[in-house]
Order: structure tokens, then C-alpha cells, then sequence
């Protein structure tokens, strides 16, 4: 069974760090682009980071500078490492895992992203 499971939410003060762990089964993360999309209450779903099977990342401008997406082939793991958070990073975060061409694609748009994890979420508050 193909399952992706995210892990590492919690409550955080502003200012603060997480690291969002993906993490799969029945399949290897190394031929896949991973998405990390967030949704905060009574909002669209949005596009966060991602990495393509290349190593290629893109970041949305809202998190730039204080999130990184890095992937650990030893562990078949994708982490989201999240510093100097805010408050309107509080949201469901998902990670997803696109397979077309054989993950070159890094995109931050849904479509394409065939397998998606239960969410973890993050609340950011003093």
C-alpha cells in the first residue's frame, strides 16, 4: 500500500522552529517530486515547497528565507524545516508526491500530485 504519512506538528510561540517529516511507504520518494501544501481554516488549500527528484526546490514568497525542503534517501523521509515562524503559518500542512517524468516536476500547484498524506497540524500562538 502506497502511504504517505507527515509527522512533527505541534504548537509553537511566534518566532519558533518545526520540522515537518514525510514519510513514505510502499514506494521510494527518490522518483518523485514532494510538495508540501498548507490550509489554514476557511482558506484554500496553497503551495508551500517542493523538491523535485533532482533536487530542484521552489518556495513560495511568503516562506522564503525561513523554511527549507530537504530529503533524506536513507530514510525514504522528505522534512520541511521551518524557523522564525508566524502566526499565518498556522495551518494543516500536507505533503504530497507527483511521479510524472520521474519526479522532474516541481511544482507547487496541486494537479499532479497523485498521492497525499492525512495532514499534520501546526498552530503558531503566544
Amino acid at each position: 500500500q502506497l502511504q504517505l504519512v507527515e509527522s512533527g506538528g505541534g504548537l509553537v510561540q511566534p518566532g519558533g522552529s518545526l520540522r515537518l517529516s514525510c514519510a513514505a511507504s510502499g514506494f521510494t520518494l527518490d522518483y518523485y517530486a514532494i510538495g508540501w501544501f498548507r490550509q489554514a481554516p476557511g482558506k484554500e488549500r496553497e503551495g508551500v515547497s517542493c523538491i523535485s527528484s533532482g533536487g530542484r526546490t521552489n518556495y513560495a514568497d511568503s516562506v522564503k528565507g525561513r523554511f527549507t525542503i530537504v530529503r533524506d534517501s536513507a530514510k525514504n523521509t522528505v522534512y520541511l524545516q521551518m524557523n522564525s515562524l508566524k502566526p499565518e503559518d498556522t495551518a494543516v500542512y500536507y505533503c504530497a508526491a507527483d511521479g510524472r517524468f520521474g519526479g522532474s516536476i516541481a511544482a507547487m500547484r496541486e494537479d499532479g500530485y497523485a498521492f497525499w498524506g492525512q495532514g499534520t497540524q501546526v498552530t503558531v500562538s503566544s
